[in-house]
């Protein structure tokens, strides 16, 4: 699976332009059709899924190009699963959370203990990428707690990304799908570093 930006005619131009990378071997990735359509639940309403496949022209490998709107195998927008974990880590409970935003309280509650056992390593990981983003990064200080450390260090990666690229702003929603490859709440993300020089 890739990740790509939400906007689907700019994903067909970087398709056809051979711009897309085959995550497997550097190959160019060429259009392959569609993957299942599927609704989100949004912030606003329903958001129609129908995320593009692509075909590596060099090891034949075939990828989903997940949009940075969704994370895997999750029926909500990941602005809306951003906007429980921003919440949590403000103090608020599962069932205020999904009062307030509309999933199952159960839903939020998975997602929210999903989140949990990882928030140490996430942190990690956007720290690294802060550090790699600007050049004399401010880290940000303790926050109140794990999760609210990682939530910080998501939204500081986020400004620095902006300010790297010159973007005007980055959603951290989005940042946190590109650098995961959607896999926030999938198990096994993040993997850890491991060390494979020669002692």
């Amino acid at each position: 699976m890739v990740t790509v930006e939400a906007d689907v005619d700019g994903v067909e131009r970087r398709l056809v332009a051979g711009e897309l990378t085959c995550p497997l071997c550097s190959g160019v990735l060429t259009g392959w059709g569609h993957a299942r359509q599927r609704t989100l639940r949004g912030r606003a309403g329903p958001v129609l899924l129908w995320p593009r496949r692509a075909r590596c022209t060099r090891c034949g490998a075939t990828h989903v190009l997940l949009p940075v709107v969704a994370l895997l195998r999750r029926a909500d927008a990941v602005a809306v699963i951003w906007q429980a974990l921003v919440a949590k880590a403000a103090g608020v409970g599962f069932r205020r959370i999904a009062a307030g935003l509309g999933p199952p309280a159960e839903t939020v509650r998975g997602w929210l203990r999903r989140f949990a056992g990882r928030a140490e390593p996430v942190r990690a990981v956007f720290t690294r990428w802060l550090r790699a983003l600007e050049v004399d990064p401010v880290l940000p200080g303790p926050a109140g707690g794990v999760w609210a450390d990682a939530v910080t260090a998501i939204l500081a990666a986020a400004r620095a990304a902006a300010g790297r690229f010159v973007l005007g702003t980055v959603a951290p929603w989005e940042l946190v799908v590109a650098v995961s490859g959607g896999r926030l709440l999938a198990p096994g993300w993040p993997a850890e570093w491991i060390n494979t020089s020669c002692p």
